[in-house]
């Protein structure tokens, strides 16, 4: 299984940025970023495909937030702007090994390896 070493994150105003990294042991596919706040479920937050440099957002972090990757190191960057303290949560990188193309990537099930997570938070 591929392992996933997540870095990056920390404390940050309302209003700033900050950006997380997610490097893999091995070849994959698809690297994507999920969020997880206190009490609530996960939630996906933005995904890359290495074909095509195909980007995915949800809407909650569209327009702020840029994945980005380099498909030959397998290593992945999420730049998060325009912070807001709902931001605030544990945040994960995961990635697909299958070359494959999937019905969706906004899905954990989409997802075969997973990072430690890395604590981003934003105060008012």
């Amino acid at each position: 299984q591929v392992q996933l070493v997540e870095s990056g994150g920390g404390l940050v105003q309302a209003g700033g940025s900050l950006s997380v990294s997610c490097a893999a042991s091995g070849r994959v596919f698809t690297m994507g970023w999920f969020r997880q706040a206190p009490g609530k479920e996960r939630e996906f937050v933005a995904a890359i495909r290495w074909s095509a440099a195909t980007t995915f957002y949800s809407q909650s972090v569209k327009g702020r937030f840029t994945v980005s990757g380099h498909n030959f190191k397998n290593r992945a960057t999420l730049q998060m702007n325009s912070l807001k303290p709902d931001d605030t949560a544990v945040y994960y990188c995961a990635a697909d090994s299958w070359p494959g193309y999937r019905s969706t990537y906004t899905s954990p099930s989409a997802y075969d390896s997973w990072g430690q997570g890395t604590q981003v938070t934003v105060s008012s």
